[in-house]
């Protein structure tokens, strides 16, 4: 089986970290804990890349002030 996994976990919202100092990764779309990335035991498990993958949503802080608000 061909390995090609290109799915960027630390770009997906459902990824996060976790105290588990054994698990410090994990997928909230799967509901599970890993040492390595999450996308990575996904395409081990199916043979297919994540399914569940969804962009971070762009970052509030990055001078986007159509959001309202004030500007000090």
């Amino acid at each position: 089986m061909k390995k090609t996994n290109s799915i960027d976990c630390f770009k997906c919202r459902f990824f996060y970290v976790t105290w588990d100092a054994n698990n410090p990764r994990g997928c909230k779309a799967f509901g599970f804990k890993t040492r390595r990335l999450p996308s990575d035991v996904v395409f081990e498990a199916s043979g297919e890349p994540c399914m569940k993958f969804s962009p971070k949503p762009d970052n509030p802080s990055s001078g986007n002030s159509s959001r309202g608000g004030w500007i000090a």
